[in-house]
């Protein structure tokens, strides 16, 4: 059919109505907000009937049809369709049985209110499936929608309080098994393809559609919850540990969230995916989550924190079911709400089932550090964001929403009560399920359960950002005794924001210690239960985990707090040990100086990460050439010893990993090469496959001198094609010829060549690494450049990950000046993409303040 334009036809039908609407930005790219609030008021009953035929060859189309069932409330205006892709992909078109013209602008398929009636119409369209999101390989493929790539793939109403109906037909290659929302009900031969049909599916959002298809194993389970699971790993060990694994978590997370929530299983399955390069951890896509592959498969070696991470991954998949699926955000503003609910929820399920965790300190650490992370820069913002037009939803998702908001409702349950907290939640859930809701929907059911004023109190907690900077008031007599005590918050931002929050504050004597539970509501408060008391050796500053801030740390007493018997306390230490000397009041060299005595005496192995992690950071990103030069035969030769003792096997991973991401001296690197080549084995540490890749990479990227040879020889131990691929793809990342590496990186400026995200940015990873850096630093102004295009083609993650893997590994002043004169240059730039960027470039910035004093 002809396709036309639509000047007169608009002018017509948007403004020749009765009834004046705002319809300036109902044709905007993306979707508007006016045109979703319109459309939630047009449309109900929708049933998406689609048909995919895929073909074999990976360059062809793939034909698809939809039959579109909806009921329409009005048309005095045009139905408002979602295509995202050239016009050209879009081939016929009917309308309740009439052949129509094609009115395609501005990623809209317009339909005339000419051809419509009120109550049920049916649409038939014949297109070609657009393929920005659809994750083509050779052998398989899988969608992934998230937040607004519905309408990349097919026509839709992409807005997720427009709920539907799908019902699906794949037409596949005869040796490919496939996936989807709805079981699958029957097959029929097509000679050398298989054509699929699936059940009408549960009420879902356009961004929970999905489908996995291609050359996978499978597993089934039959048991209380029936599973399948397609999955492409090949070490038998692997799928012999962790397959009936990932079966016992799913079942074990049904089971507490039908409890907790008072509402069963609201779905017809509980299938899933693992795909080698999913571009994330998981996504909830109903009856069939994706996962990425490695997430899920370990074998015998495992550590405690990796079985534990696959829980939670599992848990908080499965609580999206529920916090998300089944009661969906009625706009994307409020994506943090089901985002806040599954991590919350995930620690709760993963709670009985590991025993031995200390779970409050699993949550400080998982939490603070990455929610300070987003919270201290120049571009942090508030959990629940402004949105106008869906194509900027993707920019929305960091950690503020992933970790902030945890921590926020932790406060907000502990300062109503659990059980009250958990009445507000099942009531939310009854209330709302298989619709849409917003913060206030849910404020409004806690609320019945509270005495204070909870609008007031999620206020700043959750309308506004930043983070509160404490500090203390001690007064004492000539005899020793305590006359004032009193703590001071002031918002890091430089406004007079105050968080009204729990925690505790602890003395520590000699004998021992004294405890005293915080309610700060106000800017200050005094303390005067420890008026009289005698000075304490040391002050620990949130004791207990609780609090949500900077606090305050005297130098003197360091040795005291990173040696407190307790492990969240030692924790919180730790966290603020690192967060001062970013904020300057700690030298980097001082930290470094805590943290590895610290090391040596950890035995908790969540904790031990987290001293790690720091370490790693504080080597890396805030000393010169000059001082890592200097510290690190202090620090080779402490980790390198700790490694020779009879550490548990958790902790000695964890040592290897910090030893192998930092030992780029010469004795560093013949100690590396030797138990690479397996001539040197360290006690009680096991490695596999995996790990002896990742160690020819890191031999390479320190520049040892037979590289070429190492990695020849490691590739040639690899079986798994989808693992010989990743390892061809980041060999030119590797090189030791900076051209060969300049070229990979320039090739990213083709969206073709940033397809496997994950691959991408391990290759950045290594280009712009630290050791690198003068020869990679003319490439921050293409990382740079390609950024806007790159929150327009990547998945929700991909913009700050990019910035991170690229300019935001830089110390160099250059660097700053680069990502400074481009946001001068662009003034026009999306607000949240604008904060990502100043997000990812925050240790660049502080760097040059840090290293120069």
């Amino acid at each position: 059919m002809r396709k036309t334009t639509l000047s007169i036809f608009l002018a017509i039908s948007l403004f020749g109505c009765a009834k004046k609407l705002d319809d300036s930005h109902f044709l905007d790219a993306g979707i508007s907000i006016q045109l979703a609030d319109f459309r939630k008021e047009q449309i109900s009953d929708i049933h998406y009937q689609l048909d995919f035929s895929l073909p074999e060859k990976l360059e062809d189309p793939i034909p698809s049809n939809l039959n579109l069932e909806l009921n329409l409330s009005r048309i005095d205006q045009p139905l408002i369709l979602d295509f995202n892709e050239k016009s050209s992909h879009l081939l016929s078109l009917k309308v309740n049985g009439m052949d129509s013209e094609i009115h395609h602008e501005q990623e809209h398929l317009i339909i005339s209110s000419d051809l419509l009636k009120e109550g049920a119409n049916q649409i038939e369209i014949e297109f070609l499936a657009g393929e920005l999101s659809l994750n083509r390989n050779q052998d398989f493929l899988y969608t992934l929608l998230v937040p607004d790539r519905a309408s990349t793939l097919f026509p839709c109403f992409d807005q997720p309080n427009l709920k539907a109906n799908y019902s699906l037909t794949l037409t596949t290659p005869e040796d490919w098994k496939v996936l989807a929302g709805g079981p699958e009900i029957s097959q029929e031969n097509k000679g050398e393809f298989t054509k699929h049909i699936f059940a009408k599916s549960d009420l879902m959002s356009t961004y929970l559609f999905s489908f996995v298809a291609g050359k996978f194993d499978e597993a089934i389970n039959t048991e209380t919850l029936p599973q399948k699971v397609l999955y492409r790993e090949t070490n038998a060990d692997k799928i012999e540990e962790s397959i009936p694994e990932q079966f016992k978590l799913h079942q074990q997370a049904v089971n507490f969230l039908e409890s907790y929530t008072d509402y069963p299983f609201p779905f017809q399955k509980i299938d899933f995916a693992t795909i080698p390069i999913f571009q994330y951890g998981g996504m909830e896509h109903v009856g069939a989550i994706q996962y990425r592959e490695s997430a899920l498969f370990y074998d015998e070696n495992a550590t405690e924190s990796e079985l534990l991470g696959r829980a939670k991954l599992i848990g908080h998949e499965t609580a999206h079911m529920w916090f998300g699926d089944l009661v969906t955000m009625r706009w994307f503003n409020d994506v943090w709400m089901k985002e806040v609910f599954a991590n919350f929820m995930a620690g709760k399920i993963v709670n009985p089932n590991f025993p031995n965790i200390n779970h409050v300190l699993l949550f400080l650490t998982s939490n603070y550090p990455s929610a300070y992370a987003e919270d201290r820069t120049w571009g942090t913002n508030p959990i629940r964001q402004e949105l106008a037009n869906l194509k900027n939803a993707g920019s929305l998702y960091g950690n503020i929403i992933y970790s902030k908001a945890p921590i926020m409702m932790r406060q907000l349950e502990t300062t109503i009560g659990e059980e009250a907290f958990q009445k507000g939640i099942q009531e939310y859930i009854r209330d709302l399920a298989n619709t849409n809701a917003d913060w206030n929907d849910l404020v409004t059911r806690l609320d019945k359960q509270s005495k204070i004023d909870l609008k007031k109190w999620s206020e700043v907690w959750v309308n506004q950002s930043s983070r509160p900077i404490f500090e203390e008031n001690l007064q004492v007599d000539e005899n020793g005794k305590i006359t004032e005590f009193s703590i001071k918050q002031t918002a890091e931002d430089g406004t007079g924001k105050i968080w009204p929050q729990l925690f505790e504050i602890t003395f520590l004597y000699p004998e021992g210690s004294k405890s005293f539970a915080i309610d700060i509501q106000d800017q200050t408060l005094e303390i005067k239960e420890a008026i009289g008391m005698d000075q304490p050796l040391a002050i620990l500053y949130n004791s207990n985990g609780m609090g949500y801030g900077v606090f305050p740390i005297n130098e003197k007493s360091i040795d005291q707090l990173t040696q407190f018997d307790g492990e969240v306390g030692r924790a919180q230490t730790i966290i603020n040990l690192y967060e001062n000397t970013l904020a300057g009041k700690l030298s980097p060299e001082k930290a470094l100086e805590s943290f590895l005595p610290a090391l040596e005496r950890e035995e908790n192995e969540i904790l031990f990460r987290l001293i790690s992690g720091y370490t790693s950071s504080i080597f890396w990103d805030f000393l010169n050439e000059d001082q890592r030069e200097t510290m690190l035969p202090v620090l080779e030769k402490s980790i390198w010893d700790q490694l020779q003792t009879t550490k548990s096997a958790n902790i000695k991973k964890g040592l290897y990993s910090l030893y192998s991401g930092i030992a780029y001296n010469s004795t560093g690197l013949k100690k590396l090469y030797q138990i690479w080549d397996e001539k040197l084995a360290i006690p009680n540490l096991k490695l596999n496959q995996d790990d002896y890749t990742g160690l020819a990479m890191k031999l390479a990227l320190f520049g040892h001198p037979d590289s070429e040879t190492i990695l020849e020889k490691e590739r040639a131990k690899l079986e798994n094609p989808d693992k010989i691929k990743r390892f061809d793809f980041l060999l030119p990342s590797l090189s030791q010829d900076a051209s060969v590496r300049d070229s990979l990186f320039v090739s990213f400026k083709d969206a073709k060549n940033r397809e496997k995200e994950s691959w991408v940015l391990t290759a950045c990873d290594y280009i712009n690494h630290p050791l690198r850096q003068a020869e990679s630093i003319k490439h921050v102004p293409l990382a740079l450049d390609l950024i806007q295009e790159i929150q327009l083609t990547g998945d929700i993650f991909f913009p700050k990950r990019w910035a991170v893997s690229t300019f935001g590994q830089y110390q160099d002043p250059r660097a700053w000046k680069e990502v400074q004169a481009y946001l001068e240059r662009h003034p026009e730039l999306d607000r949240n993409l604008k904060n990502k960027i100043l997000q990812a470039s925050d240790n660049l910035r502080r760097a040059q303040d840090i290293i120069k004093n």
